[in-house]
C-alpha cells in the first residue's frame, strides 16, 4: 500500500477499477483496510473494501478491493501530506510481509506503492529506500535498480548514493554484475538476446583520456569480460546521447553509472509512466517510479498511471517465470 500519508492508497483504487488490470492478475493490497477505505470515499471509486487474514481466503472478485489487513495505522493520528513516523513504521511491515509472500510462493509478484524515506528512518529503520530494503529482506546482497518509462531502459550501478561514493562503485565486478542481472530481467521481459548499451562516466565518454581515465582504467575491462562471457555489450557511450539512443530502439537497455545519470533520462518522459524494477531479488518487484506526492494526498487528483504500468509488467514478468519453469 505504501505510506499512508500519501498518495499510494488512492491510486490503487484507481488501478483497481480498471478492466484491463484486472484482466491480468489477480490483486491482493498488503495494508490496512481503513486507510483504503478512507481512499474510496477520497477517489469515489464505486468499490467495496474488504479484510483478510490470508492469502488462502482472497476471492479476487471483480468491484473488491481484498486487504491483508496488519491493522497498524490510527486513523485519528493520520495526517495527509505529513511525514508521519506511524506510517513509515507501517509501510515497512507491508514491505516485509509482501516479501515474505513472494518468498514463499503464495504471491506470484510485489508492486510496490511510494514509501516515503524520511518517515521509514524515523520509525527505525535505516534503509535509503526500496531496494536495499528488499535486497536485506531477500538476502540478495547483489541488486540493481532498472527504470522502464515506454521504450527505454536503464539499470543503474549505483543509485542512492553521494556523487562521491557513486564514482568509487564505478569498478568492473560492479558494472558486470549490472550487466549480467540486467541481461538475465531482459531475457525475463521479453527479450531473446538483448544488446545493452554502457553509458560513459565522464563527457564523450572520456573522449579517449582528455576529460578522464574511468572508462579506460574501469568500464572497457567490464564491457570486455561482459563480451567474453556471450553478452552482446557495447560501449561506453557518451551519456549525452546513449539514452536517447535507446529510447529509439538500437539498444534493449542502457546501463547508467550513477542515480542522477539515468532517472533524469527516464523522468523526462514522464514520472508518471515509469516503472521501477528491483534486479536480483528471488521475486519480482516492480514499483511506481514516483515518490509519495504529499502535494495530492487526500485530494483524489493523483495520477495512476505508473501503477498501471508497474502492474502490467509484474504480471507479464511473472507469467514468463512461470512459463519458464513449466
Amino acid at each position: 500500500m505504501g505510506d499512508a500519508t500519501g498518495t499510494g492508497p488512492e491510486i490503487i483504487t484507481m488501478s483497481l477499477i480498471e478492466p484491463a488490470i484486472r484482466e491480468i492478475c489477480r490483486p491482493l493490497v498488503i495494508g490496512d483496510t481503513g486507510v483504503m477505505i478512507e481512499a474510496l470515499r477520497i477517489t469515489k471509486m464505486p468499490l467495496e473494501v474488504e479484510s483478510i487474514r490470508d492469502v488462502s481466503q482472497a476471492k479476487f472478485r471483480e468491484g473488491l478491493i481484498e486487504v491483508v489487513d496488519l491493522q497498524n495505522i490510527d486513523l485519528g493520528k493520520l495526517v495527509r501530506g505529513k511525514v508521519n513516523t506511524m506510517a513509515g513504521g507501517a509501510a515497512y511491515e507491508y514491505i516485509k510481509l509482501a516479501a515474505d509472500l513472494a518468498l514463499t510462493g503464495k504471491v506470484d509478484a510485489v508492486v510496490t506503492s511510494a514509501i516515503n524515506k524520511e518517515a521509514l528512518n524515523k520509525a527505525g529503520y535505516s534503509y535509503s529506500g526500496h531496494t536495499e530494503l528488499l535486497s536485506k529482506l531477500c538476502a540478495a546482497p547483489e541488486v540493481a535498480m532498472m527504470l522502464v518509462a515506454g521504450r527505454l531502459r536503464v539499470s543503474h550501478v549505483s543509485t542512492h548514493l553521494s556523487l562521491r561514493e557513486a564514482l568509487d562503485e564505478v569498478r568492473p565486478e560492479r558494472i558486470l554484475t549490472v550487466l549480467q542481472l540486467t541481461h538475465d530481467a531482459l531475457r525475463e521481459m521479453g527479450v531473446a538476446e538483448p544488446h545493452i548499451a554502457v553509458a560513459g562516466l565522464n563527457p564523450h565518454a572520456g573522449e579517449g583520456g582528455l576529460f578522464g581515465n574511468e572508462e579506460t582504467k574501469y568500464i572497457i575491462p567490464a564491457i570486455e569480460e561482459g563480451c567474453r562471457r556471450g553478452l552482446k555489450v557495447t560501449g561506453p557511450h557518451p551519456g549525452d546521447t546513449v539514452f536517447y539512443r535507446t529510447l529509439q530502439g538500437e539498444f534493449d537497455c542502457a546501463i547508467a553509472m550513477y542515480h542522477d545519470q539515468g532517472h533524469v533520462a527516464a523522468k523526462m518522459l514522464g514520472i508518471w509512466q515509469g516503472v521501477n524494477v528491483t534486479l536480483g531479488l528471488p521475486i519480482i518487484r516492480t514499483s511506481v517510479e514516483h515518490g509519495t506526492d504529499f502535494e495530492n494526498a487526500g485530494k483524489g487528483t493523483a495520477d495512476p498511471r505508473s501503477l498501471n504500468e508497474a502492474l502490467k509488467l509484474a504480471a507479464a514478468m511473472a507469467g514468463k517465470r512461470k512459463s519458464a519453469n513449466g
